[in-house]
């Protein structure tokens, strides 16, 4: 066998070996158990939970997280006492309206349908819609709602004292973020939002 045709030799049979190689780490493979990893989630450091009076000047007070800000209202349909409880470093944003109802029953009647019906335009995308009545310190009785899903407000509530006040607010998060990963965090805005209500006290309309 002449030298080059010997080299052409060796070249096909190292050929024909790699290819043969391939093929049974490729079934090797296929026959492999395949395992997904875990979803993985952003690490979020959430503060204490410490609070402060509100200081602003509204039919209402009570006490909000010191990692937050009041800012009033500023959109196009704002009334007066209508706020946001800012949180900075959370993205979240709790939106508070308020309405005097001067013992209005029809009025009063029509401001918790609104706030069903606000709650309601959720369920396209919330798979759990459950309603809590909550007694507080007041004695008033304040209906809570917590939404479950991939839902842009995943917490919503609203009290009255049945003939002065009407408080309505809704807890939102400025981030496309999925709330899986937001769960420690909307857990730590509500129990900001219940001693919140727990600390609720009305003030004289004047």
């Amino acid at each position: 066998m002449s030298e080059t045709k010997k080299n052409t030799t060796i070249k096909l049979a190292k050929l024909k070996a790699f290819v043969w190689f391939g093929l049974a780490a490729a079934m090797v493979a296929c026959g492999a158990e395949y395992t997904p990893k875990p979803k993985g989630f952003n690490r979020i450091d959430l503060p204490l939970q410490t609070y402060q009076t509100l200081q602003e000047e509204h039919p209402y007070t009570f006490e909000y997280s010191e990692h937050a800000k009041i800012r009033p209202d500023s959109s196009m349909i704002a009334q007066p006492h209508w706020i946001n409880i800012i949180y900075p470093s959370l993205g979240a944003n709790v939106q508070l309206t308020y309405k005097d109802i001067n013992n209005n029953q029809k009025m009063l009647n029509d401001l918790m349908e609104d706030a069903r019906k606000l709650t309601s335009k959720h369920q396209v995308k919330a798979y759990s819609i459950e309603e809590t009545e909550v007694k507080i310190p007041t004695g008033d009785v304040a209906s809570v709602f917590e939404l479950e899903g991939e839902v842009p407000s995943q917490f919503q509530f609203y009290v009255t004292d049945s003939t002065q006040h009407f408080l309505r607010g809704a807890l939102y998060f400025r981030t496309a973020t999925q709330n899986d990963s937001l769960a420690p965090v909307i857990d730590f805005v509500k129990k900001d939002i219940i001693h919140m209500l727990n600390t609720l006290k009305w003030k004289e309309n004047k």
